[in-house]
């Protein structure tokens, strides 16, 4: 007997082969192995929407390996990732390998452990036909819009555009709130701040709060003098003192989005790198033969559920209990409710075993990957504590009619802080101020002023996305799905629709442009609303409520319409102009503000003034000018025929040539040929090298075109010994051959060829 179990990464067959007897082959497919072809719609509209599938480009020894392996083996076990995708993969993989519908072929586990994975060997089920409906429904639906938004914005902006059903809302988030932040009139308020003596000597710090009917703002210098000249007359008194408990809570387990958000703010990572290092978490790395060898140390990272397994609550009480003590956990166990739409096949992230904590980990670990580790381990834990405990105090200080607010706590109890600071552990007094640790104050006590502090402010515009809070609108929005937010904001900023300003996301003005064009033309597919429920009902294809028709019909008969009426304007309109972004470096040359532009090297600056002026900068990834050495040019050795002017070797689009040193005035040029020493067979003149447009290298005759002799071949010096027609060099194959086709001489040779 023998067993055949199919991965999706190579990482994950190594660890899944030490747990399984040698009875098993575990290989990786490495993800995909078949998906709509890139260079055309791939769909069939008229029927059905059938998916029109091919094999990917570059999988082909992947797929006769997996054939091989398959023909060989007693029974195969499809153990792709637990999702839709993963769903998916394994459908591919069964249409490829032949296994017939019905099958119980698929296993999935949880986590990459000795114990998950040979449970799931037990008892494997058949294919989820609705799982993998609701993925190609997703699919092609994306490739529906994304393929003819993308060919539609090459036609009517410029070309290297793309579109998107996801993409297209993120940019619009980040779009509108740099329009919010250009059209903010900041508006003017003062604070003041009151430094108090108790009679015991102590200072505490109060803010202006307002009068007796509630809070009142500050707007102007002459308010904040009134109120200043009438405490100044009058005395503070304690007109109030509220102690209270309070308990806070820990947060729950990680989800994929609050995962991202966390690495995000916490260790700088940008999502991708977040789901990246997880990736490699969860697949499996050698921590050592003292704690397994080679295992999965996170639960599945693409998750929406708060759920976790008996199992691993019991653990998490067990090593709290022996660590922590006692009172650490709380009266019950901990259970958290998740969203009404998340997917509830997962358990939410954490670690596959608690006793690996993260210091045993640390000299297996890369820095990235103990840094998330890290941060998943303890926030795991810290979710399975008690609450912190906090003794409050808020106190009210009248004077002259004003009131004036400040408060503190104590930690009581320090429950789930003692493991993971959520970084917002102080509460927040009624006025917003954070709260500090107060000395003893009784109600009717009279303070006396030390200080009184006024300070103008102005209101700030709302704040630029991050990735941490664009992923949270994405989330609570319901557009797109946890495993979208990461390639989604990698689409948008490598399309240079965003840019990044530190860990701030700003919007350029190519994807302003990109933004009001789908706004005009494609209203649905940019609104927040529309884009959540179509996310519903691709959800509910997985459901049986749905089918993959009718959603995508009820869908494509407007989007077609607003597609044909996108392509007709373009007819009357023209393409839209990009304005280019300025730069705020003024030219050396003629004084305007460069802007910048993007060339086959990357981006650089260039004068608006071209082509009246040609002053360019090269600038470094981070938008600092590089100041560059001229280049002295090479000589090629002889004069120019038109001017006698020394002519100089140059680079081009298809390669070297020779130009004169006096462009623009002389504008002679000459093909840079390649000496092959070797004599023409038609007229005895010399054989040269030439590179096409294709820039692929080809002999001729150096006296082309009075003699049309070419050859992809080089032609030898020698003759065939067998009948004395010329011998062609094959440079692609490594031989020697004879040019007359009634002749078979050919032999294996390897030559130096000029270049």
């Amino acid at each position: 007997m023998s067993y055949l179990v199919i991965v999706e990464s190579p990482a994950k067959a190594n660890a899944i082969k030490g747990y399984l007897g040698p009875n098993y082959k575990v290989i990786a497919s490495k993800g995909h192995i078949r998906d709509l072809p890139k260079s055309s719609l791939g769909i069939d509209v008229e029927n059905g929407f059938t998916p029109k599938y091919i094999n990917i480009r570059g999988k082909g020894d992947v797929i006769k390996e997996l054939r091989r392996e398959a023909k060989a083996a007693t029974k195969i076990f499809l153990a792709t990732d637990p999702d839709r995708e993963g769903e998916a993969i394994s459908w591919h993989l069964a249409e490829q390998l032949g296994i017939p519908a019905g099958t119980p072929c698929r296993v999935t586990f949880n986590e990459i452990t000795r114990g998950a994975v040979k449970e799931a060997i037990k008892s494997p089920r058949c294919i989820n036909e609705d799982l993998v409906n609701s993925q190609q429904a997703r699919r092609i639906l994306d490739r529906l819009v994304g393929f003819s938004l993308s060919e539609l914005l090459w036609k009517s902006i410029k070309s290297g555009l793309s579109g998107g059903r996801v993409q297209s809302v993120a940019a619009r988030i980040i779009t509108e709130r740099e329009e919010e932040i250009r059209a903010f009139v900041p508006s003017e308020y003062w604070t003041l701040d009151i430094t108090l003596s108790t009679g015991s000597g102590d200072e505490i710090l109060a803010r202006f709060y307002g009068d007796k009917t509630g809070k009142t703002k500050i707007s102007s210098q002459s308010e904040a003098d009134e109120i200043e000249a009438a405490i100044k007359s009058g005395s503070f008194r304690v007109t109030s003192v509220k102690n209270a408990e309070k308990q806070k809570m820990p947060m729950p387990p990680f989800t994929t989005s609050t995962l991202q958000q966390e690495a995000s703010r916490r260790l700088g990572f940008q999502s991708q790198k977040t789901m990246k290092v997880a990736q490699e978490l969860y697949d499996g790395l050698n921590i050592g033969q003292e704690y397994g060898g080679v295992q999965g140390l996170i639960t599945y990272m693409r998750t929406d559920s708060l759920r976790i397994s008996d199992v691993a609550a019991a653990e998490a009480e067990k090593f709290i209990e022996e660590h922590y003590g006692a009172e650490c956990l709380p009266t019950s166990r901990r259970a958290y409710k998740s969203d009404q739409n998340a997917q509830d096949a997962h358990e939410a992230i954490r670690p596959a075993s608690i006793k690996l904590t993260p210091k045993k980990l640390k000299k297996h670990l890369s820095a990235d990957q103990f840094k998330l580790y890290r941060l998943i381990w303890e926030r795991f834990i810290a979710s399975q504590m008690a609450s912190a405990i906090l003794d409050t105090v808020a106190v009210d200080i009248e004077n002259s009619g004003y009131v004036f607010k400040t408060g503190g706590y104590v930690i009581k109890s320090m429950g789930y802080l003692s493991i993971y600071n959520d970084q917002n552990t102080d509460e927040e007094s009624a006025d917003g101020d954070n709260l500090t640790k107060l000395p003893a104050i009784k109600r009717g006590e009279t303070l006396s002023t030390s200080e009184i502090t006024k300070q103008q402010h102005f209101t700030e515009p709302p704040a630029r996305y991050t990735e941490a809070s664009l992923i949270k609108f994405l989330e609570e929005n319901g557009i797109g799905r946890p495993s979208t937010y990461a390639p989604t904001i990698s689409i948008i900023t490598s399309r240079e629709y965003v840019k990044r300003d530190g860990k701030t996301l700003v919007a350029t003005s190519l994807g302003e442009v990109i933004t009001n064009y789908m706004k005009k033309h494609f209203p649905d597919i940019i609104d927040y609303e529309f884009t959540a429920e179509m996310e519903d009902k691709l959800d509910s294809i997985e459901n049986k409520e749905n089918t993959i028709e009718g959603v995508l019909s009820e869908f494509y008969e407007k989007f077609s319409k607003d597609l044909k009426a996108a392509e007709d304007a373009i007819r009357d309109t023209g393409r839209v102009n990009v304005p280019s972004e300025e730069s705020g470096v003024i030219c050396d040359k003629c004084g305007a503000v460069m802007v910048y532009k993007s060339g086959r090297f990357g981006k650089f600056l260039a004068c608006p003034n071209f082509p009246k002026c040609k002053n360019t900068k090269a600038i470094d990834e981070e938008g600092n000018i590089v100041e560059q050495t001229p280049i002295k040019p090479e000589l090629a050795g002889f004069k120019c025929e038109l001017c006698g002017g020394e002519m100089i070797i140059r680079r081009g689009k298809f390669g070297d040539f020779y130009a004169c040193e006096n462009y623009p005035e002389c504008r002679f040029t000459k093909q840079k040929v390649i000496d092959t020493g070797v004599s023409c067979p038609k007229c005895s003149a010399k054989i040269v090298g030439r590179r096409g447009k294709s820039k692929s290298l080809f002999y001729s005759c150096e006296r082309y075109p009075d003699c049309d002799y070419s050859s992809w071949d080089l032609p030898l010096v020698e003759k065939c010994p067998d009948c004395g027609d010329i011998l062609y060099y094959r440079k692609s194959r490594k031989s020697v051959i004879c040019k007359n086709p009634m002749c078979d001489y050919s032999r294996e040779e390897e030559m130096t060829v000029p270049q």
